[in-house]
């Protein structure tokens, strides 16, 4: 049965990295203080069915700056660069003399290649340029106005209660170069061991998450696979470089003009005693 479910978790991408309920709370709340904020500035420009379009693509972003307040999609810039990219562009294209239907996949198209260009990438960008082509006449109206206020107001709004709400708890706070996070003593390790690392288990990693408790977008496999990786690629390193051993003769391969000569020599330096 344990097998069964643990395939079933695996191919149905259900996270197992350990959360606190403690953190589960916080995440709810910071959510919905944001959103209360965002919804009112939301409804003061725009009718109702337009603000609830908004909205929508608001939610989104308080799920990231709330539940993952570390990850990369979750930072200030993808947040605020996403949003007003989105709308920028969704305006644009609800200009464009085209069908409707065309006119939304190619906002929602331009802003996700113009997000990855600008190192914003931030999913709720692409339903704010979907809103700013289908969400009606209040929203046509606005024109580009529509960039400024709801749209910055809110993306800008969201951000400081990520920041006010998130910074009490060192380890929650917002953005993440905020965070702090004590690392557990270490033991000291004996030479053989640096050379040679155990492997990372499940329950290595299980223990690690449950000391920074909080959700991270990535995956266990993932993680495992990083760690493999980064190890081979630290082998392969440490084979091109050999240890410097006495008696040798070693060359960084540039070349430098002695004082008065018109002959070039390697930038060399001998190990031995005599040198």
């Amino acid at each position: 049965m344990s097998s069964w479910f643990s395939t079933a978790q695996h191919w149905l991408g259900i996270s197992r990295i350990p959360v606190s309920h403690t953190e589960k709370l916080l995440a709810g709340l910071g959510g919905f203080v944001g959103i209360a904020l965002v919804y009112s500035l939301s409804a003061a420009w725009l009718t109702d069915s337009a603000a609830q379009l908004l909205i929508a693509s608001m939610g989104a972003s308080a799920v990231l700056l709330f539940a993952v307040p570390h990850g990369p999609l979750s930072q200030p810039w993808p947040v605020f660069g996403g949003h007003v990219l989105g709308a920028t562009v969704g305006v644009s294209c609800a200009l464009l003399p085209l069908p409707l239907a065309l006119n939304a996949a190619l906002a929602v198209g331009l802003t996700i290649g113009l997000m990855h260009l600008l190192r914003c990438p931030h999913p709720p960008g692409g339903a704010t340029a979907l809103t700013a082509v289908i969400g009606g006449a209040s929203v046509h109206a606005l024109g580009f106005d529509f960039v400024v206020i709801p749209v910055a107001l809110n993306a800008l709004t969201l951000l400081v209660v990520a920041v006010a709400f998130n910074y009490p708890l060192q380890r929650r706070r917002y953005p993440a170069a905020l965070a702090e996070f004590t690392a557990p003593p270490r033991a000291s390790i004996a030479p053989a061991a640096l050379q040679h690392p155990p492997p990372i288990e499940h329950a290595h990693l299980v223990a690690a998450l449950s000391e920074i408790d909080a959700y991270l977008d990535i995956s266990e496999q993932d993680l495992l696979r990083i760690y493999e990786l980064a190890t081979q690629f630290a082998d392969a390193d440490a084979h091109e470089r050999p240890a410097i051993v006495l008696g040798g003769c070693y060359s960084n391969g540039r070349f430098w003009r002695r004082l008065g000569s018109t002959r070039n020599h390697r930038n060399s330096r001998c190990a031995a005693p005599s040198c």
